[in-house]
């Protein structure tokens, strides 16, 4: 029987430059998805909430006040904590500072970044993080090219035209399931993607958890970004 996180961290202090003019005066995760009327962390919050996580806290950085101000307007299906760094940690610094004020360090957690905009079951990913005993689990996805392709045969001649295949790499898509101990191997200060995850890679106690086929998935980067995630919300 597995028990499931209910914490979670949401790092949301990304100033989003190519998504301006969107960011000129909010946050990334602040941008509303278009027809929706919610910024994308109240679509993240809802999917934690419906996943089972209680206890969220927020990682502030660009135009914190912004996000604070909307966070203790809303009406939100959990509790909130919000962090503000009071000086540029870096992203590892960053989740350790934000992981300190979690409810309960002795249990897993969740951490998305907050300029993704996925569904798929938390649920499933821990399972697989606790059946491989390991320290931290990232979400693998598999994203769409943004140029059509093209496909020769052998002599050079042109078979077929491919309209934004998927890739043929994996990458991390920016949810992960963190066991208690990984807090501890986080640097105070700096980016954990260039020291804990290689140490933990080397030491066979990282996984990567493919999305399920069909799983809905999308960073939030550019204005084209947010008009496609309005199009396939409403082609769902």
């Amino acid at each position: 029987m597995h028990t499931y996180p209910t914490q979670a961290v949401v790092l949301a202090g990304g100033q989003g430059s190519r998504l301006r003019p969107y960011t000129d005066d909010r946050p990334k995760p602040m941008v509303e998805i278009p027809g929706t009327g919610t910024p994308i962390i109240g679509h993240q919050l809802s999917w934690l909430a419906a996943e089972g996580v209680t206890d969220a806290v927020v990682s502030c950085g660009h135009l914190a006040e912004v996000l604070q101000e909307w966070l203790a307007s809303a009406v939100l299906p959990l509790r909130v904590t919000t962090v503000v760094e009071s000086e540029p940690l870096g992203r590892g610094g960053g989740l350790k500072y934000a992981a300190a004020r979690l409810p309960d360090p002795e249990q897993p957690w969740y951490a998305t970044n907050g300029d993704i905009w996925t569904r798929f079951s938390l649920r499933e990913m821990a399972a697989f993080h606790a059946e491989r005993d390991a320290t931290a689990t990232l979400a693998l996805a598999r994203p769409r090219i943004p140029w059509g392709a093209v496909e020769t045969d052998a002599f050079g001649h042109i078979t077929d035209f491919i309209e934004s295949p998927p890739s043929p790499y994996l990458i991390n898509a920016g949810v992960y399931v963190f066991s208690p101990a990984f807090t501890t191997l986080l640097p105070d200060r700096g980016d954990h993607e260039r020291t804990t995850f290689p140490r933990l890679a080397r030491e066979r106690r990282l996984a990567g958890y493919p999305l399920p086929h069909g799983a809905y998935w999308r960073a939030i980067d550019t204005a084209k970004d947010l008009t496609e995630a309005a199009k396939e919300l409403d082609g769902q």
